[in-house]
């Protein structure tokens, strides 16, 4: 199964202001995207996997924390797997790719903090590679 990881960005700043970028990204399988902005810091959105979809992460503004799991089985994952945890800041400029496979849960570190996330499925798709948990399901939390 594939890994996470991650497409490096930068910044190009000059008397204009500032160009914000993540040019590695290739984009070709993009269908869609969409922009997460949750309530306050204590809302975690998740536990969310797809089997057939992926899924591309990148902060517009603020800090998320970031949960992984790799699924084990779709009809009865473990409770037990490992959650990898990570932090995604805005001023990174960095596109985290989660291929298949993987569930996710999210967390704003900060105040008015925005996801934007890509997919490679149309939204009609959406509700047939949909697998949720609740957010205490998985016990390495």
């Amino acid at each position: 199964m594939k890994k996470v990881s991650f497409i490096e960005g930068g910044v190009a700043k000059d008397h204009r202001g500032q160009i914000r970028f993540v040019n590695d990204f290739d984009m070709t399988l993009v269908k869609r995207f969409y922009i997460i902005k949750n309530t306050d810091t204590e809302l975690i959105r998740g536990w969310r996997a797809h089997r057939i979809e992926q899924r591309w992460f990148y902060v517009l503004s603020g800090v998320f924390e970031l949960d992984l799991v790799q699924i084990d089985e779709w009809d009865n994952a473990s409770p037990e797997l490992p959650i990898e945890k990570m932090v995604l800041k805005a001023e990174e400029q960095k596109v985290i790719h989660v291929p298949v496979g993987y569930g996710t849960a999210f967390r704003a570190l900060e105040e008015g903090s925005e996801l934007l996330v890509f997919a490679d499925y149309g939204i009609d798709h959406a509700k047939n590679d949909d697998y949720t948990w609740p957010i205490d399901y998985f016990v390495n939390r």
